[in-house]
């Protein structure tokens, strides 16, 4: 992992044999980002993608996070 610049962020299992070491505060930081993806993911035109056009497609997340963080 660290030869390719990656930082895990995500702790290891307690069984394991050689603990790895994390960033509790990415941790935390990483579990808001899923939170929200899953909120997204709410909206069934973003879950199951009907625009096919990339910027459509986008615009439709962007106006999607917009209600679900407005409110």
């Amino acid at each position: 992992m660290s030869q390719k610049g990656i930082k895990p962020c995500i702790p290891g299992r307690k069984s394991r044999s050689k603990p790895v070491r994390y960033d509790k505060r990415r941790y935390k930081r990483r579990n808001r980002i899923e939170i929200m993806f899953g909120r997204l993911k709410d909206w069934r035109r973003v879950a199951t993608r009907y625009d096919r056009c990339p910027t459509a497609f986008f615009s439709a997340i962007a106006l999607a996070a917009t209600v679900v963080f407005w409110l």
